[in-house]
């Protein structure tokens, strides 16, 4: 019996190898690092004219308290002591103030270090930010003595993540408020000044869970960072009160049904204030 013909092996050519379609989508979407700015003309303004008043407050002063000693010298000492301790007290809140507007700046440098992989300066400002947690707050333990990502992950489980629980509860709290103070205010405009108030008190509190004290120009800064974040979710807010009122006819269910919505989106705009102002005042990003 004959063998039959040997089996034949057929090669095909390798398929061209599929080309990735790339938009430019990782591109467009990339946050940009942050640009380093110097002062702004409103900047300088403001602090020229303050050196030029407490400059010339001191020349004041100091020829009112050489002009009592000429009269007598425990006049003289009386107005020393009491142009000592005003300015005193005058340079220990500017200090304060300044304290608590480049605690932000220390912030944005830890994430940084964090950004480009710089170890020891995002180590440096990871044992700062715990010094200056508030007293009662659980720390990181030995993170000077581990590897980066594991110190990392240690202060989000041990700090950070703590630190965000109480500042939905914060938000939570200021919720209620503002549901109850919308729902009692007599006018809208009285609305608008409370809920700036309670939403100004509120990022103080997230911000002080955080070890920060910010004053009247940190605050400000504060607000700065969340305003975008605040004015999308107002004007969603409003587009959706809007809609409440038009699909509404009878006047006595859109009043009640007015005032409830306008109290529930005061609450929703609590808890989100407190959620973007903890999330401006993270030392680590949110893994």
């Amino acid at each position: 019996m004959s063998a039959g013909p040997p089996p034949r092996v057929i090669l095909e050519e390798p398929a061209a190898a599929t080309q990735r379609l790339d938009f430019g989508w990782d591109a467009a979407v990339a946050v940009a690092p942050p640009v380093a700015r110097g002062w702004s003309s409103l900047g300088l303004a403001g602090l020229g004219l303050a050196v030029l008043v407490i400059g010339f407050a001191v020349l004041e002063t100091g020829n009112f308290v050489a002009a009592q000693f000429a009269q007598a010298a425990w006049l003289g000492w009386v107005a020393l002591a009491i142009a000592v301790a005003g300015f005193g007290l005058l340079f220990a809140a500017i200090g304060r103030e300044l304290r608590g507007y480049f605690a932000l700046g220390e912030v944005d440098r830890a994430r940084a270090a964090h950004a480009r992989g710089d170890v020891a300066a995002l180590r440096a400002e990871l044992l700062a930010w715990q010094a200056r947690l508030p007293a009662g707050r659980m720390r990181a333990e030995g993170i000077d003595d581990m590897p980066m990502d594991a110190a990392c992950a240690l202060v989000e489980a041990t700090s950070l993540a703590p630190i965000a629980r109480d500042a939905e509860a914060r938000g939570r709290a200021a919720a209620v408020q503002a549901f109850a103070m919308t729902a009692i205010s007599p006018s809208p405009g009285l609305d608008v000044l409370v809920f700036g108030w309670r939403g100004i008190r509120l990022v103080r509190q997230v911000a002080a869970l955080h070890g920060l004290r910010p004053g009247i120009a940190g605050t400000v800064a504060l607000l700065r960072r969340v305003a975008m974040d605040a004015a999308t979710v107002a004007a969603t807010d409003v587009a959706v009160e809007a809609m409440l009122r038009g699909v509404l006819s009878s006047r006595i269910a859109e009043h009640v049904a007015g005032e409830t919505a306008a109290g529930a989106v005061a609450a929703r705009r609590m808890i989100l204030l407190a959620r973007a102002t903890d999330e401006a005042c993270r030392i680590l990003p949110r893994p």
